[in-house]
């Protein structure tokens, strides 16, 4: 209707019809590993691709595709499909079914009786959808909200995904908004004929949900064909790519997966080369606290940096050092004054931690190994864990796995690792803390050694982070290895053997 068209003028086109609670598989709507298991490999969709230049901003934005279609027209099986094919590393499934509005109590009970209309474009939270996708096309981490389709509300949790090389966005109301379609640099638009797409719906609602025939008829034909006629095969005209058969449609598939390719091609950048070439003579930044060289660590690092150093040795002037190198950055906290009474009932005026609370998180895996002192100098102190690994094909890092206490964005965190060379997996991991709402001034790293390098990049990217360590060495190799170095730290540590082309710092495992 007119009136319909005029109150909905930002959907794109117009708007109005209604569709029955649908539950996906997606990743995204399941609390499971962020992980997209295919026939061929395993995806990671939570993690951080390395488009970040020396300046520690993102130099490139994700690779967004819009994947529209009607209900059970096979748009999940044919992005699952671009996945495998692509063959990336980091990419992230987004399902619109997530983003159902919340309903109201008389909602609710419609629903409960199949009366509403979910095909309906305001059955969506287009707000929360261009936001949550414009921060993950900027790499940022965002939280998607949980849906229970059995009770047709969002969940108390919320699922945290990070940005990546790209990002597949399926929905049968994915072209319907204005502001939505110029986030998509690809629409493709899956067009499966109506009648294999009741039987799929048939075979779906009677064998996972519990109906009967006449029941999913009857819905199929109040609200799920109105809405596909008026709301999205119009849309279809929008896609920059149209798929007949779906799934079926190999040839279209590896002709978008080319071109998706042919994109991210023009994406790439190298950014330990970018690190290696800036800010070099550069006096060292005042962000920079150097543990005093006193014979006692200077002796420590004489032992640990001895190739003939046996590992039992090695282990424990390691942990000796990182005990003073801890305790030397707890100095560096904010504390207030404060009066005491000793037991001889005079006061005493001192000094107390004024601060939240104090988190440490530790780049995996040499980063680990600095945690004990951590908490034997820190009672209750909450421990995180991110890791970054080295890719060997490209040289460069790149985030898998994190795991963060809830609600660090008022703490001081101790972010550690045992050796830094050119800084680009410490950007990456305070990058990590900045999207947690960790103030940068709150953000403390640690490491035993650092080369000149990896300090410069580290502040000049991020010039309030605090940068603690024993030991600032001149230079890095054209391996990006610290020279004269120590070593590969995990290697000498754990006792594993180091990588024949991959064998110092942190750039073989973590920072």
């Amino acid at each position: 209707s007119n009136s319909s068209a005029e109150s909905l003028d930002r959907l794109y086109p117009a708007v109005g019809s209604t569709k029955p609670p649908r539950k996906r598989t997606t990743s995204q709507c399941k609390s499971e590993p962020p992980l997209l298991r295919t026939s061929k490999r395993t995806i990671y969709t939570a993690g951080r691709p390395p488009w970040y230049n020396e300046h520690g901003t993102q130099s490139k934005e994700a690779f967004v595709i819009g994947l529209g279609g009607g209900s059970a027209s096979g748009k999940t099986t044919v992005a699952t499909m671009i996945i495998e094919a692509l063959d990336v590393p980091w990419v992230v499934l987004l399902s619109m079914d997530s983003f159902y509005k919340v309903l109201t109590k008389q909602q609710q009970e419609q629903a409960a009786n199949n009366d509403f209309n979910f095909d309906h474009p305001d059955a969506f939270d287009f707000d929360l959808i261009i936001a949550t996708l414009k921060k993950l096309k900027q790499g940022k981490s965002v939280k998607i909200p949980i849906y229970d389709f059995t009770t047709h509300s969002r969940k108390k949790e919320w699922k945290t995904l990070y940005g990546a090389n790209v990002i597949i966005f399926e929905g049968i109301m994915a072209f319907a908004d204005k502001e939505l379609l110029k986030l998509l640099d690809l629409k493709i638009f899956v067009d499966t004929d109506s009648d294999i797409r009741l039987v799929r719906r048939l075979r779906r609602d009677i064998s996972e949900r519990g109906r009967d025939i006449e029941g999913v008829i009857k819905q199929y034909n109040k609200f799920v064909k109105p809405a596909f006629d008026q709301y999205i095969q119009p849309t279809m005209r929008l896609a920059d790519i149209v798929v007949p058969r779906g799934s079926g449609n190999t040839v279209a598939i590896d002709l978008i997966v080319q071109h998706v390719h042919s994109q991210l091609e023009e994406r790439e950048l190298s950014v330990r080369a970018a690190l290696a070439s800036a800010h070099q003579c550069h006096p060292l930044p005042q962000t920079l606290s150097v543990l005093k060289s006193t014979p006692q660590v200077r002796g420590m690092h004489t032992i640990i940096r001895n190739k003939e150093t046996s590992r039992d040795e090695f282990i424990f002037y390691s942990k000796r050092l990182m005990r003073l190198l801890i305790e030397h950055a707890l100095s560096l906290l904010p504390f207030q004054s404060c009066t005491v009474q000793t037991p001889q009932g005079q006061d005493y005026e001192g000094r107390t931690y004024s601060g939240k609370q104090i988190t440490g998180v530790s780049i995996l895996r040499a980063g680990e190994t600095m945690e004990p002192a951590l908490r034997a100098v820190c009672k209750d102190v909450r421990i995180g864990t991110i890791l970054i690994q080295t890719n060997c094909n490209t040289g460069e890092p790149e985030l898998h796995y994190l795991r963060l206490p809830k609600d660090i964005s008022e703490d001081h965190v101790i972010l550690m690792d045992c050796t830094v060379s050119t800084g680009a997996a410490a950007m990456m991991a305070v990058r990590v803390l900045l999207d947690h709402d960790v103030p940068e001034d709150k953000i403390f790293l640690l490491s035993l050694l650092m080369a000149e390098m990896g300090v410069h990049s580290v502040a000049y990217a991020f010039p309030r982070v605090k940068i603690i360590t024993t030991a600032v060495d001149k230079k890095v190799n054209d391996l990006f290895r610290i020279i004269p170095g120590i070593g590969n730290f995990g290697d000498r540590y754990f006792g594993t053997d180091a990588p024949p082309d991959w064998s110092d710092d942190e750039d073989a495992l973590s920072t």
